[in-house]
Protein backbone atom coordinates (compact mmCIF):
# COMPACT_ATOMS: atom_id res chain seq x y z
CA UNK A 1 0.00 0.00 0.00
CA UNK A 2 1.34 3.18 -0.69
CA UNK A 3 1.15 6.51 0.81
CA UNK A 4 -2.11 7.86 -0.84
CA UNK A 5 -4.04 5.08 -0.13
CA UNK A 6 -2.90 4.77 3.42
CA UNK A 7 -4.12 8.71 4.27
CA UNK A 8 -7.06 8.42 2.78
CA UNK A 9 -8.32 4.58 4.07
CA UNK A 10 -9.13 4.12 7.93
CA UNK A 11 -10.56 0.49 8.71
CA UNK A 12 -12.59 0.11 11.75
CA UNK A 13 -15.05 -2.02 13.59
CA UNK A 14 -18.07 -0.50 14.38
CA UNK A 15 -17.86 0.04 18.92
CA UNK A 16 -20.45 0.20 20.89
CA UNK A 17 -20.32 3.38 22.01
CA UNK A 18 -21.37 4.59 18.64
CA UNK A 19 -25.06 2.46 18.12
CA UNK A 20 -28.22 3.23 19.61
CA UNK A 21 -30.20 0.79 21.60
CA UNK A 22 -31.07 -0.67 18.06
CA UNK A 23 -27.77 -1.98 17.45
CA UNK A 24 -27.68 0.64 14.30
CA UNK A 25 -24.64 3.02 14.32
CA UNK A 26 -25.30 6.85 15.11
CA UNK A 27 -25.61 8.93 11.86
CA UNK A 28 -23.20 11.66 14.13
CA UNK A 29 -20.84 8.93 14.10
CA UNK A 30 -20.92 8.46 10.54
CA UNK A 31 -19.73 11.82 9.96
CA UNK A 32 -16.93 11.77 12.69
CA UNK A 33 -15.25 8.91 11.36
CA UNK A 34 -15.30 10.82 8.39
CA UNK A 35 -14.20 13.70 9.47
CA UNK A 36 -11.27 11.71 10.40
CA UNK A 37 -10.11 10.50 7.49
CA UNK A 38 -10.06 13.74 6.22
CA UNK A 39 -7.98 15.26 8.77
CA UNK A 40 -5.62 12.06 8.13
CA UNK A 41 -5.67 12.65 4.36
CA UNK A 42 -5.11 16.46 4.69
CA UNK A 43 -2.26 16.23 7.58
CA UNK A 44 0.04 14.94 4.46
CA UNK A 45 -0.51 18.29 1.90
CA UNK A 46 1.97 20.32 0.78
CA UNK A 47 3.39 23.38 3.24
CA UNK A 48 1.95 26.07 2.28
CA UNK A 49 3.06 29.58 3.48
CA UNK A 50 0.21 32.22 4.62
CA UNK A 51 -2.30 29.21 4.03
CA UNK A 52 -6.34 29.46 4.54
CA UNK A 53 -8.24 28.21 7.09
CA UNK A 54 -10.10 25.96 5.58
CA UNK A 55 -14.20 26.13 7.24
CA UNK A 56 -16.56 23.35 6.35
CA UNK A 57 -19.69 25.12 4.78
CA UNK A 58 -21.64 21.68 4.23
CA UNK A 59 -21.61 18.11 5.39
CA UNK A 60 -24.06 15.74 4.23
CA UNK A 61 -24.93 12.13 5.07
CA UNK A 62 -26.49 9.48 2.37
CA UNK A 63 -27.24 6.23 4.36
CA UNK A 64 -27.61 3.81 2.17
CA UNK A 65 -28.12 0.52 5.04
CA UNK A 66 -27.23 0.97 8.73
CA UNK A 67 -24.02 -0.33 9.91
CA UNK A 68 -24.30 -2.28 12.93
CA UNK A 69 -21.87 -2.84 16.20
CA UNK A 70 -18.46 -4.55 15.11
CA UNK A 71 -19.12 -4.43 11.80
CA UNK A 72 -15.95 -3.91 9.80
CA UNK A 73 -16.11 -0.72 8.02
CA UNK A 74 -13.68 0.85 5.38
CA UNK A 75 -13.75 4.55 5.23
CA UNK A 76 -11.59 6.24 1.86
CA UNK A 77 -11.87 9.87 1.41
CA UNK A 78 -11.59 11.14 -2.25
CA UNK A 79 -11.63 14.50 -3.62
CA UNK A 80 -15.12 15.05 -5.10
CA UNK A 81 -14.92 18.70 -7.04
CA UNK A 82 -12.46 21.63 -6.97
CA UNK A 83 -13.67 25.13 -7.03
CA UNK A 84 -11.84 28.33 -7.33
CA UNK A 85 -12.49 28.81 -3.50
CA UNK A 86 -13.83 25.68 -2.02
CA UNK A 87 -12.93 21.76 -2.40
CA UNK A 88 -15.52 19.05 -1.87
CA UNK A 89 -15.11 15.98 -0.58
CA UNK A 90 -17.24 11.94 -0.79
CA UNK A 91 -16.05 10.08 1.83
CA UNK A 92 -17.34 6.47 1.51
CA UNK A 93 -18.15 3.54 3.93
CA UNK A 94 -17.93 0.28 2.82
CA UNK A 95 -18.75 -2.89 4.40
CA UNK A 96 -19.47 -6.64 3.34
CA UNK A 97 -18.36 -5.92 -0.19
CA UNK A 98 -21.63 -2.88 -0.43
CA UNK A 99 -21.30 0.31 -0.01
CA UNK A 100 -23.11 1.30 3.69
CA UNK A 101 -22.95 5.43 3.52
CA UNK A 102 -21.42 8.43 1.88
CA UNK A 103 -20.80 11.82 3.38
CA UNK A 104 -20.10 14.98 1.39
CA UNK A 105 -18.06 17.73 3.07
CA UNK A 106 -17.33 20.51 1.70
CA UNK A 107 -14.84 23.03 2.59
CA UNK A 108 -14.53 26.91 1.68
CA UNK A 109 -11.36 28.72 1.80
CA UNK A 110 -11.27 31.96 3.76
CA UNK A 111 -8.28 34.50 4.66
CA UNK A 112 -7.03 34.50 8.26
CA UNK A 113 -7.55 37.91 8.76
CA UNK A 114 -11.33 38.71 8.43
CA UNK A 115 -12.73 35.29 7.33
CA UNK A 116 -13.34 36.54 3.58
CA UNK A 117 -13.31 33.77 0.64
CA UNK A 118 -9.88 33.41 -0.85
CA UNK A 119 -8.93 30.97 -3.78
CA UNK A 120 -7.65 27.90 -3.06
CA UNK A 121 -3.67 28.17 -3.22
CA UNK A 122 -2.38 26.84 -6.53
CA UNK A 123 0.05 24.02 -4.70
CA UNK A 124 -2.93 22.73 -2.86
CA UNK A 125 -5.34 22.41 -5.54
CA UNK A 126 -2.50 21.14 -8.02
CA UNK A 127 -2.16 18.34 -5.00
CA UNK A 128 -5.98 17.85 -4.73
CA UNK A 129 -6.41 16.79 -8.35
CA UNK A 130 -4.47 13.62 -7.64
CA UNK A 131 -7.31 12.52 -5.53
CA UNK A 132 -10.34 13.48 -8.31
CA UNK A 133 -12.72 10.64 -7.94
Amino acid sequence: MNEMQRSNIVHIHVPFRDVDMNGQMFLGSYISYAESVLASFWSLRPDVEDEPLYIASKVTCILHRPLHYDEKVVFTAAVDKIGVRSVGFIVAADAGGERAAEVEIIWQARAREDRTPVPLPEITRDWLYRFVN
